[in-house]
């Protein structure tokens, strides 16, 4: 038995989940998504919540069992608390600007990297912290791959740790060339 897939997602005040079919829709404050998940595993709302349960032992059926209750407890904390990522731009001359729905980036490039944030997002610079820029939305996995996106323009490099990084991620450092003893 899925240890993930069998636990019950908890529905806080304020969302609204509905089942039609093989369809749920999750609505509260944040927004509305929807999701429609494989005949293999039943979706079922009860008293105390959302139960994900399997109709069968088959392979296909136990690898979507998690995997479907993840992605709806993902639905329902999205709509009403929201996701964020933090990304720190480390460098001379690094930066972005935010105006509108376009990102702009300034990553040593001989050109600026223009990106249109996707609907849904938001990117915003944080005001207290100098290159923090952050994403945030109801959607984990498109905060997440946006994010990915924006940190594959100039990933952090070991030696002098420029780049792009979430906060508080660790890059292991290396040592550059040393001299060769005589």
């Amino acid at each position: 038995m899925s240890r993930i897939g069998k636990q019950i997602i908890e529905i806080p005040t304020g969302v609204e989940i509905t089942l039609d079919g093989q369809t749920v829709m999750v609505k509260g404050s944040k927004g509305q998504l929807q999701f429609t998940h494989d005949p293999a595993v039943t979706v079922a709302k009860t008293d105390d919540g959302i139960v994900v349960t399997r109709d069968s032992d088959e392979p296909h059926a136990r690898s979507l069992h998690g995997l479907t209750r993840a992605l709806i407890n993902n639905m329902v904390i999205g709509v009403s608390e929201g996701f964020k990522k933090e990304l720190e731009i480390i460098g001379v001359g690094y930066r972005a600007q935010v105006s509108g729905k376009k990102l702009t980036l300034n990553l040593g490039f001989s050109h600026p990297v223009d990106l249109e944030v996707p609907e849904g997002l938001t990117a915003e610079m944080d005001k207290e912290r100098k290159n923090v820029l952050v994403i945030s939305g109801i959607d984990k996995q498109l905060v997440g791959q946006f994010s990915a996106n924006i940190r594959s323009f100039r990933p952090p490099e070991p030696y002098k740790g420029k780049g792009i990084r979430y906060v508080g991620e660790y890059v292991a450092r290396k040592a550059g060339k040393s001299a060769a003893a005589k």
